[in-house]
């Protein structure tokens, strides 16, 4: 009987990993789209926009899934906390990246992972194997492969997409550790309830009129939050962070593609070898964690 538990538990990973690559690509195009808001917009309003609009999409899908026990979820304080770190991180990237080179932003707020390998032992209690250090590091080194970013100059902007992969690192944690407690989209939509509430407090800081072409886009904007936040929340409910940590860096090879539709940039030859070295570090760790659970089923002599 132990094969087909071994074969679940298999499975679940590797739907694990489809649904953070998944989440990571709709991220991506999120923060495409918001970046092309700044400019024009203020971070706040486009937050407020943003985690309100999220939020009536996952009202109707979380009562269809629980019924009225969506206003009553468990643990009701990491809720509350989850929502905080989703307002003052969007808060942080849009005012960072506002005055700063994208490439730089990408490569300061992919500390997460290593923030997210680190910090798991002590949030989930989960242990870091070697390979997933591995992992995390060779993902780590194709990104500056890719962005390859100039450090020069630095300024306090660099700071705050700092703070934002801080937080980052915080909030999947704590996704894992509410996914296995509540409905994903429960925990989505709360998440997106109290950002929204959070932000709208800062909207009269940054209230300005908004055209039809700019709701537009921040009516997708919404959406695809939606649907890359639930979709992560179910990867980490179903898969331990540490393995799902190397591919989180997915999202660089769907920024690379978004980038190249949006804003007309192709990748040149240190890009692909990073993307390369990016997908690479993904197979191995999932090679190998496919291995460790076949010898885990072996039986004992």
């Amino acid at each position: 009987m132990a094969t087909p538990i071994g074969h679940d538990q298999h499975s679940a990973a590797r739907s694990g990993i489809l649904l953070i690559v998944l989440g990571l690509s709709m991220a991506a195009l999120t923060g495409a789209l918001m970046k092309s808001l700044t400019s024009e917009l203020s971070p706040m309003l486009i937050g407020w926009f943003r985690f309100t609009g999220y939020f009536l999409i996952m009202v109707p899908f979380a009562l269809a899934r629980v019924g009225r026990r969506a206003f009553r979820p468990p643990r009701i304080g990491i809720q509350i906390v989850r929502g905080l770190l989703l307002a003052v991180g969007t808060l942080s990237f849009m005012t960072g990246v506002r005055h700063l080179d994208y490439a730089d932003a990408i490569a300061i707020l992919y500390v997460y992972p290593f923030l997210m390998t680190l910090m798991a032992p002590l949030i989930l209690g989960e242990r870091v194997s070697a390979i997933g250090w591995v992992g995390v590091f060779g993902g780590f080194g194709g990104v500056l492969l890719v962005v390859r970013p100039e450090f020069r100059n630095f300024d306090v902007s660099a700071l705050y997409v700092l703070f934002t992969g801080f937080l980052v690192a915080l909030q999947m944690l704590l996704n894992r550790k509410l996914g296995t407690l509540s409905d994903p989209a429960v925990i989505s939509m709360w998440g997106a309830l109290v950002a929204s509430l959070v932000i709208m407090l800062t909207l009269p800081f940054g209230w300005q009129p908004v055209s039809a072409a700019q709701l537009g886009i921040l009516a997708l904007m919404a959406v695809t939050s939606a649907i890359s936040q639930t979709l992560m929340i179910m990867a980490l409910a179903r898969t331990p962070a540490s393995d799902l940590a190397p591919f989180t860096y997915s999202e660089i090879v769907s920024a690379v593609l978004i980038g190249l539709v949006m804003f007309g940039t192709l990748p040149d030859a240190l890009s692909w070898a990073g993307i390369g070295l990016i997908t690479l570090s993904g197979v191995v760790v999932a090679r190998v964690q496919a291995l460790r659970a076949v010898v885990r089923r072996q039986p004992k002599i």
